[in-house]
């Protein structure tokens, strides 16, 4: 029997371990569960921390094209989940009628979206070396801008675990900063071939704002093909790791469910 795999995409500021938990829950519903990293990503968040090797060099183009060739491998066409970064590119292969379905959480926004201007943000102009090719949050920060509706003390735990630096390359892509947006960072919203796509927020997300998802939800707004909107309330762009990530996740199985996609196909 053929299980669906699942490619879970992670953004920036996390290290792939941040799907560890949704990968051992999606497995145990049957699901094949697979969390690629980025090219040249280390083992742990602590590795990548103290040796980033060749991390500042990872721009949108180079992730797009990663993890394309991941989702085409599969004789099955997965489900691709991902978030921030990993959500556009999740909304940018389901568009080109890559995978099965998608989930985009707390996605970095598509198209002409943009994320409100900010001078707390983190890839603002002058905020530390702008020559640098690596962006680091400390755990302050991190618990500022990622981790900001948990104690201090989770969000340290979640930082050791999951923080890594971002690569100015990508955030200059994403269009931070006032820097011109990669022309890649793009999904299209007409293609009403493509399968299913759910867009979640978190309602109080700093990095992401809801408004930013919602706005994205509307342009889809004339497509036929199915895309779904889910906000969770008093949630940060950490919903996917800290302690509700649980219900973030048997959200996105319930979803799948709906649209007739499980592990096990001949399932119940």
């Amino acid at each position: 029997m053929n299980r669906t795999p699942v490619v879970f995409i992670h953004g920036v500021w996390l290290h792939a371990l941040s799907w560890e938990s949704w990968a051992e829950r999606f497995a145990s519903r049957g699901f094949l569960a697979f969390t690629p990293g980025w090219p040249g990503e280390a083992a742990t968040a602590a590795q990548v921390r103290e040796s980033p090797g060749s991390l500042g060099g990872a721009g949108l183009d180079v992730l797009m094209d990663h993890y394309a060739g991941i989702v085409r491998a599969f004789d099955v066409p997965p489900v691709i989940i991902g978030h921030s970064v990993g959500g556009l590119i999740a909304q940018h292969l389901i568009g080109a009628d890559i995978g099965r379905a998608a989930v985009a959480v707390a996605s970095a926004p598509v198209n002409d979206v943009a994320l409100p201007s900010s001078p707390t943000r983190p890839c603002a102009p002058g905020q530390a070396d702008g020559s640098a090719p690596l962006v680091s949050l400390s755990p302050q920060r991190f618990h500022h801008l990622v981790a900001n509706t948990v104690g201090a003390e989770e969000s340290d735990r979640l930082f050791q675990r999951y923080g890594v630096p971002a690569p100015r390359r990508l955030l200059a892509d994403l269009g931070c900063g006032g820097a011109q947006r990669s022309p890649r960072a793009v999904a299209d919203i007409g293609n009403a071939r493509r399968g299913p796509l759910l867009l979640i927020s978190g309602q109080e997300d700093r990095l992401v704002p809801d408004s930013a998802t919602r706005e994205v939800y509307k342009q889809y707004g004339d497509s036929t093909a199915v895309t779904d909107l889910k906000q969770f309330a008093d949630r940060a762009h950490s919903l996917v790791v800290d302690g509700g990530w649980r219900s973030v996740a048997d959200y996105v199985l319930g979803w799948l469910d709906e649209r007739g996609i499980r592990g096990l196909p001949d399932a119940d």
